[in-house]
């Protein structure tokens, strides 16, 4: 096990940080090979969490919490702000986050229906009981990465159209600071096209989802560099001015970029997170 940031090829690796800081002790995160999973993760809630966020990321999770009497699970769609999120102190938790945009092709629901909204996983995969007891059964982080891996590999990812599959990459690699003009002219498709397609395969449209990846970038910046200009991440990021960046942080982090800084540093953020 090491502390050092795993590779990864994509631009921005969407992150929870309010679960993270709600750790007990370390938060167990693995990288995962295949293009439809951002990651796998594992931690035990500190008993002093009085409220833990969720803040929006583009990502579909599922969430399993291990502690409970009977298999407790559940699909939770990407936020559009900053929320509480239903965790129970003392309990350990797997979760399986997806990659930005990706709609779980075993899930019995369409995009639209994920974005803000949570559902029972066996409500939404009715025949995944069998290795949702196994997983929650399992003690072992890998074992339940392996275990999930075994048994949904062959239906991860739901086929997208080719528009929003360049729409999407695209996004990622400038870091959600695109026009739509811009993504008509590097995809070939017109804007109504893009919009219309990038709707239906995602929930999302394009323009609330390269918010969403801003401020996934900005957090990767923040949790990557101890010393930062936050006027010059605004520029870099193509926000209008630094305090249309605030405004948009906070709202998004549910606390001013200054402040969650300091808050990370405090907490010794990197230093929770052990990379399996």
């Amino acid at each position: 096990m090491t502390h050092a940031h795993p590779a990864t090829p994509r631009a921005i690796h969407p992150e929870q940080p309010w679960f993270v800081l709600s750790a007990a002790q370390h938060y167990h995160y693995a990288a995962s090979s295949h293009p439809a999973i951002s990651h796998f993760y594992s931690f035990t809630v500190a008993e002093s969490v009085n409220a833990a966020l969720a803040i929006p990321d583009g990502c579909v999770d599922i969430v399993i919490d291990c502690d409970a009497p009977r298999p407790a699970a559940r699909v939770c769609g990407t936020t559009l702000a900053a929320r509480s999120a239903e965790l129970v102190c003392g309990h350990r938790y797997f979760g399986v986050r997806f990659a930005p945009g990706v709609t779980p092709d075993f899930l019995d629901l369409v995009a639209g229906e994920l974005v803000e909204r949570e559902f029972s996983f066996l409500d939404v995969a009715p025949d995944a009981r069998p290795v949702l007891e196994q997983i929650m059964q399992q003690g072992q982080f890998s074992q339940q990465v392996a275990l999930f891996t075994l048994h949904f590999t062959h239906r991860l990812m739901r086929k997208t159209s080719p528009v929003t599959a360049l729409t999407l990459h695209a996004m990622d690699q400038q870091k959600g600071n695109i026009r739509i003009d811009q993504l008509e002219g590097l995809t070939g498709y017109t804007c109504r096209t893009i919009q219309r397609q990038f709707r239906q395969d995602t929930g999302m449209s394009p323009k609330t989802f390269c918010r969403i990846l801003r401020c996934q970038s900005a957090l990767n910046t923040i949790h990557r560099q101890a010393s930062i200009s936050f006027s010059d991440l605004a520029l870099d990021l193509g926000f209008s001015d630094q305090s249309h960046f605030l405004r948009e942080f906070k709202r998004l982090v549910s606390a001013t970029p200054v402040s969650y800084q300091r808050h990370i540093a405090h907490h010794a953020y990197a230093g929770r997170i052990c990379y399996n």
